[in-house]
């Protein structure tokens, strides 16, 4: 049985990649999303398990200390990381998965020796800045000092988008998320994937 692929997904909040991911889980088969674990609270219409796995810092810590994570970071103040058991079991199984992750879990992941070939990266990007800041603010959850911090972090993605192996222009959903079923079937087309 053919493993299956990682796909790992950035891009600055706010352009749209929980939606298009949550479309893209949703149609496609033998794919599931990877849930972070975050030691963040949860927001008023959110559920532990669903969109995150919400842990103590001291349960967050013992799992870092105990190699639990694939990767893991500090992002906004708070601590976000992903689960590699969930991640390998589903792939040896031959699932896909894919995971919201930013530039710092990409780097991580890519040095960690059971992810070397087994793992795609996709940048999504917004169709211009001042869109960005248009869907920033339509969001309303953000105050004027968290969306400073959020643009800012945000500039810093948007150079580093030419390490990505694929980039998506998040201009027209029905577009982005044809683009990103197209990576995926590729993906699945490569002779390294095929002749193993």
């Amino acid at each position: 049985m053919a493993s299956g692929v990682f796909f790992l997904v950035a891009g600055p909040a706010g352009v749209g990649k929980t939606t298009l991911l949550k479309r893209l889980v949703a149609e496609e088969k033998n794919l599931v999303k990877a849930i972070s674990v975050t030691t963040r609270p949860p927001r008023a219409d959110e559920v532990d398990g669903v969109a995150y796995h919400f842990w103590s810092a001291k349960r967050f810590e013992d799992a870092v200390a105990n190699g639990e994570f694939l990767e893991h970071a500090v992002v906004h103040g708070k601590r976000y990381g992903t689960l590699a058991r969930f991640v390998l079991e589903k792939m040896d199984a031959g699932i896909d998965v894919v995971k919201d992750i930013d530039v710092q879990g990409v780097e991580q992941i890519g040095r960690h020796p059971l992810f070397r070939g087994r793992y795609a990266s996709v940048f999504i990007m917004p169709p211009s800045h001042d869109e960005l800041v248009a869907r920033l603010k339509s969001r309303e959850s953000e105050t004027a000092e968290s969306l400073a911090v959020r643009l800012k972090t945000a500039e810093s993605e948007l150079e580093r988008a030419g390490e990505f192996e694929y980039i998506v222009i998040n201009d027209e959903f029905e577009h982005a998320m044809a683009e990103l079923k197209a990576i995926r079937l590729a993906e699945h087309c490569l002779a390294s994937r095929r002749l193993t």
